[in-house]
């Protein structure tokens, strides 16, 4: 249940994108049946937010993806910031190591499906709330008669708190390591490759990371299927050097490594500034 749900994620991502029907409205159907019935969420909702984070990546203020209330500060600017204003909302210089306590186990379980039924009610999304409810109600019909109400919830939220780790690792790789600041208004390719990075290509890292591993020319061709990305990926490769942008490329490994040691480095930065400046 835990890699279906995932790929589901993906594929939501891909007709959210409309990149897999020639049509725009079979995609946003077909999105709405995915994100929604598949998955109690709301088409609405990932839209307003993830087209945001496409039009200025890691940028703080409008990327609400970088936007972590306080939680953890990102980068090498935020840090700095908060302490020099003695800021201190949780113990930074610790980030790296509560990362694994707050951030994979409750980014889907708590945080997202609590700002999904918020964000529905609030905007009075109707359509979106009923697509949401159909998968609950399809969950608990199917699973009541064997495990009971709480039993089935029980199943829910272990579903999400393992997906959640699945899909923070995924979607964090390609961009906490990377810059994190406020606006510089650069040009198009500038602002997203250095917001972005790669994950090698492999069956596995495509299959795990729903083609995410081809992050940077996701992020320069959004509507483009994902099958293509290694096709232009030399391509784009290619026009990085021959501007002199960098076009970086990581490991699996690496890449969810430096997730944690930038963390480790916004945190020392936060303290330095906390305690000296």
């Amino acid at each position: 249940m835990i890699p279906l749900q995932a790929q589901a994620g993906w594929l939501q991502h891909d007709f959210g994108h409309l990149s897999v029907f020639k049509k725009s409205k079979w995609n946003h159907i077909g999105h709405k049946f995915v994100i929604g019935h598949l998955k109690g969420a709301s088409a609405n909702w990932w839209n307003h937010r993830h087209f945001q984070h496409h039009a200025k990546p890691n940028i703080f203020s409008k990327d609400p993806d970088v936007n972590m209330v306080h939680i953890f500060v990102l980068g090498d600017t935020q840090p700095v910031e908060y302490g020099k204003k003695k800021l201190k909302y949780l113990p930074y210089n610790h980030q790296h190591q509560y990362f694994f306590l707050i951030g994979p186990p409750l980014l889907i379980p708590l945080y997202f499906t609590f700002q999904i039924m918020k964000t529905m009610i609030a905007r009075k999304d109707w359509v979106d709330l009923a697509w949401s409810l159909s998968y609950y109600a399809r969950f608990f019909m199917t699973f009541v008669p064997f495990f009971g109400f709480f039993g089935s919830l029980a199943v829910l939220n272990a579903v999400r708190f393992f997906e959640s780790h699945w899909f923070v690792w995924v979607t964090q790789m390609n961009h906490i390591p990377m810059e994190i600041d406020h606006e510089k208004y650069r040009d198009w390719l500038g602002s997203q490759l250095a917001a972005t990075c790669n994950i090698e290509q492999s069956f596995f890292n495509d299959w795990f990371s729903g083609h995410l591993n081809f992050q940077i020319e996701h992020h320069l061709f959004p509507t483009m299927p994902r099958h293509n990305y290694h096709k232009i990926a030399p391509l784009v490769r290619s026009l990085c050097k021959k501007y002199n942008v960098n076009y970086e490329e990581k490991s699996l490994y690496n890449a969810m490594r430096d997730i944690v040691q930038s963390l480790r480095k916004s945190g020392e930065l936060w303290l330095d500034a906390y305690l000296h400046k």
